[in-house]
């Protein structure tokens, strides 16, 4: 029965989720139960995606890239592939009508990362970071807003606002394991071999920009989503707040992390915030 693969194509997606991101799958866990796995789904995707560019160094990424790619529009033509992270995701994507471009700019983001390692212009910068992050925001908006069309479009420019912060924070938090264990440079402007503390404020500036604007969307979504994304968002910005704090030659040394007691804290704080209904 096709139901029993799907079912078991979504435990290995959220067992994607839980094994890869602590933070990710705390927040997830938030959601109404509704939208929960089609999140898994979308995660499970993106970050498989990820991980051939950015961790398969004894193989050939390419060509295991170009596969993924090819068994990608596989399932998504013919809704079904015994690849059980990319059946479940066309399950969503069809369920919800995700736009293909979304996923296209999501996949052509991810195939710069096999040979693009400087990102020299604003231009490219942004490019790259509305493939990687934007579109896998847009992807979860219209799971929230269950296929709504207008109030997709009243949420979009926040949902990209907020994942522009997102993949930002990861840059700057993932600086010193881009740079020298990946020879990648993502922010324009900036020389990592001297990286100052004035390059690393006017980067948290532009993130806090970011984040002021994704947080205006994130009190319109529905309560079925929004404790949810209001987690992540703390969780990020709590991150920020600690990058902010380390000094910018710290930040090249080592990654620095959330520990998941202060996690736990900010579940504990943003739940008791929703109950109250100050979301």
């Amino acid at each position: 029965m096709k139901k029993l693969f799907d079912d078991v194509s979504y435990q290995c997606s959220k067992e994607v989720t839980q094994s890869y991101s602590t933070s990710f799958s705390l927040a997830t866990k938030m959601l109404d139960v509704s939208i929960r796995q089609d999140i898994y789904n979308v995660y499970g995707f993106v970050r498989f995606a990820d991980e051939i560019v950015d961790s398969f160094h004894d193989y050939h990424k390419e060509e295991l890239f170009n596969r993924f790619e090819a068994d990608l529009e596989h399932a998504l033509e013919h809704k079904i592939s015994l690849n059980p992270i990319l059946n479940s995701f066309q399950n969503t994507f069809h369920q919800y009508n995700i736009d293909r471009k979304l996923v296209d700019a999501f996949m052509r983001s991810m195939r710069w990362d096999l040979h693009k390692s400087t990102y020299l212009t604003e231009e490219d910068y942004k490019a790259y970071i509305y493939g990687s992050a934007d579109v896998v925001g847009l992807m979860c908006l219209k799971i929230f807003v269950k296929g709504n069309e207008e109030e997709y479009q009243r949420l979009k420019s926040s949902a990209m606002s907020l994942g522009s912060a997102f993949q930002k924070v990861n840059f700057l938090r993932d600086l010193k394991d881009d740079y020298e264990g990946l020879s990648r440079s993502y922010f324009p402007d900036v020389n990592l071999q001297n990286f100052s503390e004035k390059d690393k404020m006017r980067i948290v500036a532009e993130i806090e920009d970011d984040f002021a604007k994704g947080l205006k969307g994130i009190f319109q979504l529905p309560n079925t989503a929004r404790l949810g994304v209001y987690t992540a968002y703390k969780y990020y910005a709590k991150l920020l707040q600690k990058l902010r704090r380390t000094p910018s030659t710290n930040i090249k040394q080592a990654r620095i992390r959330v520990p998941n007691y202060q996690k736990m804290s900010v579940l504990a704080r943003s739940y008791v915030k929703y109950r109250f209904n100050l979301l």
